[in-house]
């Protein structure tokens, strides 16, 4: 597996016990940045806790940053990729921001610590950070777009709508998801699909 970076390096794992390592790493990478934060954590935990000597770290990453930053590549190709598989075959642009949503939810849900893992991000590397948010925009924009172009949206910037969804999907994905724990409730899913749709759909 290659794995092409924000950052433009290229690692590579010669074979499947090494992607396996590698993965490995980045799993518990997750768990502990998200537990004890960037600047807290050491090579040193991640290998303990995956096992492996501190050696083999360095065959995979050259240092505590540049783990970090594969890992927001990986959770931002996962989430997106998650969403993608969610909106497929949805019958119009109403229906695919639902699954969107409801994907995003269920991403959360599964890898908690993101939320800490990228806020941490605009601190350790503010290149990074941005780029997160921006490749997450960058296909909504599309859909967005085409959307419009369809005539199911009104003309908006679409830019500036993805940006405004984007944050309303996190700050519901906050409050129930990581506060309380459990799924987002109908009734705050459907006010809030409400008042998208109410924003977004063509006015007679």
């Amino acid at each position: 597996m290659e794995v092409q970076s924000a950052g433009k390096e290229t690692y590579r794992a010669k074979t499947s016990k090494g992607e396996a390592t590698r993965q490995k790493l980045l799993d518990v990478a997750e768990e502990i940045f998200g537990a004890k934060g960037y600047f807290h954590t050491s090579v040193v935990d991640i290998t303990q806790r995956a096992g492996v000597a501190q050696g083999t770290f360095y065959v995979y990453f050259p240092g505590k940053q540049h783990i970090f930053r594969e890992l927001v590549e990986e959770l931002s190709h996962n989430l997106r990729r998650e969403i993608q598989i969610a909106v497929n075959g949805a019958a119009g642009r109403k229906e695919k921001e639902i699954r969107g949503f409801a994907a995003f939810f269920d991403y959360v849900r599964k890898h908690r610590n993101l939320y800490r893992i990228v806020q941490e991000a605009e601190f350790v590397d503010p290149a990074l950070y941005k780029w997160y948010y921006r490749r997450l925009a960058e296909g909504y924009v599309k859909g967005l777009q085409e959307a419009m172009d369809r005539g199911e949206f009104r003309r908006l910037d679409p830019e500036a709508v993805a940006y405004c969804l984007m944050g309303m999907g996190e700050f519901l994905g906050m409050r129930w998801v990581l506060w309380e724990k459990k799924d987002v409730p109908e009734e705050a899913f459907r006010a809030a699909m409400e008042l998208i749709m109410g924003g977004l759909e063509k006015r007679d």
